[in-house]
């Protein structure tokens, strides 16, 4: 059974780096050929996918965040980590690390990040 954790400040200030870790447990991120993406829901509005990394570390980006978005891995650590750049409060919501990435399997229990002064 996977399990995916989130990590990180529930408070970032406008003009700041959100960055946010998740910690796999139960599978390893470089098992041929999974993907794991983030996925955030801002309040009262659908989901949406920001980026994945892959099993073998290559990364893609939705190309609305593509320019704030990064997304990097500590195998060692079996954790994937995103940062997104710049933030406003357009960008608070419930942020989801999961497996997959046009198909989703597993889901971490999410994270809310609030951006304000």
């Amino acid at each position: 059974q996977v399990q995916l954790q989130e990590s990180g400040p529930g408070l970032v200030k406008p003009s700041q780096t959100l960055s946010l870790t998740c910690t796999v447990s139960g599978g390893s991120i470089t098992t041929n050929y999974y993907y794991w993406s983030w996925i955030r829901q801002p309040p009262g509005k659908g989901l949406e996918w920001m980026g994945a990394i892959g099993y073998n570390g290559s990364t893609s980006y939705s190309p609305s965040l593509l320019s704030r978005t990064s997304i990097s891995r500590d195998t060692s650590k079996n954790q994937f980590t995103l940062q997104l750049s710049s933030v406003t409060p357009e960008d608070t919501a419930v942020y989801y690390c999961t497996r997959g990435r046009s198909t989703i399997d597993y889901w971490g229990q999410g994270t809310q990040v609030t951006v304000s002064s």
